[in-house]
């Protein structure tokens, strides 16, 4: 190992050094001190790599050189500290390692100045504080993105508890008006999600379980309502833009009609013909499948596997409503694994694929239905 007056050659000592105050640049005590602050918010610092900092910076005599050198001897840095020995060397060797100071170390590795024959001191070895100022750009932008890595995970907690609590209150209704609803399944994730999930004075990250939560409420809160529509899922859509309590004109017959209304009605995609056109669904639900909300959750389950974005769900449950869009989830998981099946590989983007297929369905241009009837029709051939 190379070596320098006894001390270990590092690359962070290596890059400290390459780190140059611009021409002319003097730094003054005040302004180290400033920067001090700042590295040890954005590094968070430890007490004893704070204290350390703070003596050597407060060592700096404020001299016009291109480097900030100071030469403090390790018993002055005890003394200042009250810290052992042992501790302001490891502070002194973290402080290297992080690239906030650099050494530079004399033939025997001590401390001290150099000075000329009028008293003057003309160069030093020891620490060069020089990367701590250089550097006080990055303290700023690491002080902010600390603050608003704070501020995301408050929020992903906030949002994972509303979660927590929706995902409580759906099941316990679920048991008190509908207890002949199966739910097994539904508290078993939400056994799992609470083994898994970070409390607020833990180190764990909110955000990978939320997104998790968010998709259970929605598949309870799915379960729920399907329960109590029995089953039978409908979505009316407004074709009517105008006011009902509106005034009529003098032209008008004299009465305010009701909005009209039209439907996307789920008759026409009974779970039979889903299961038979999509064999992909038997591996996917353990039993038979009779119940539109068993094709829903299934179909809910696949999205992620399928590589659709949320959005592309949210999108396609607004137009075509949950139950239309889970089955072209399947529709979509299907034909793409009957592509890979037979080597032709022509839908390279299945969760895009999905997207284009909901909005060709809202605008009226593509049919579930006629499709699950083809799908049927040639696995029966």
């Amino acid at each position: 190992m190379v070596q320098t007056g006894g001390r270990p050659l590092t690359r962070a000592a290596l890059a400290g050094q390459r780190r140059a105050l611009e021409d002319g640049r003097t730094v003054t005590r005040k302004e180290l001190s400033a920067s001090a602050r700042e590295a040890a918010k954005a590094l968070a610092l430890r007490p004893s790599l704070r204290l350390v900092l703070s003596e050597l910076v407060a060592a700096w005599g404020e001299q016009e050189w291109s480097r900030l050198i100071v030469w403090p001897s390790n018993d002055y840095l005890v003394s200042r500290t009250g810290l052992s020995e042992r501790a302001v060397r490891y502070a002194l060797r973290d402080l290297v390692s992080l690239e906030l100071v650099t050494p530079k170390d004399s033939a025997n590795g001590k401390r001290y100045a150099i000075r000329a024959r009028d008293g003057t001191i003309v160069d030093a070895f020891g620490f060069d504080l020089t990367p701590l100022y250089v550097r006080r750009g990055e303290w700023a932008l690491a002080i902010q993105a600390r603050a608003e890595a704070r501020e995301r995970r408050r929020r992903a907690f906030d949002l994972m508890t509303v979660h927590r609590r929706a995902v409580a209150e759906a099941l316990q209704a679920l048991a008190s008006r509908h207890p002949e609803t199966p739910v097994a399944d539904l508290v078993t994730v939400q056994a799992s999600l609470d083994a898994s999930s970070p409390d607020r004075r833990s180190a764990g990250d909110p955000e990978l379980v939320v997104e998790a939560w968010g998709e259970l409420r929605q598949m309870v809160e799915e379960r729920f309502y399907a329960a109590g529509c029995d089953g039978k899922s409908r979505r009316h859509i407004e074709t009517e833009k105008g006011s009902l309590s509106e005034s009529w004109s003098k032209d008008s017959p004299g009465t305010v009609g009701t909005a009209r209304h039209a439907e996307w009605p789920a008759a026409g995609l009974p779970p039979a013909l889903v299961v038979e056109a999509c064999p992909t669904l038997r591996d996917l639900v353990r039993g038979e499948i009779r119940e539109e909300h068993e094709v829903l959750d299934a179909g809910r389950g696949l999205r992620a596997s399928i590589g659709a974005h949320q959005s592309a769900w949210a999108e396609a449950c607004q137009a075509l409503g949950p139950y239309r869009a889970a089955v072209l989830v399947l529709i979509v998981a299907q034909l793409h694994d009957d592509d890979v099946s037979s080597g032709r590989d022509r839908i390279r983007n299945p969760g895009g694929y999905f997207r284009r297929l909901a909005r060709l369905c809202a605008e009226g241009r593509y049919s579930p239905e006629t499709e699950l009837l083809a799908m049927r029709r040639r696995r029966l051939t």
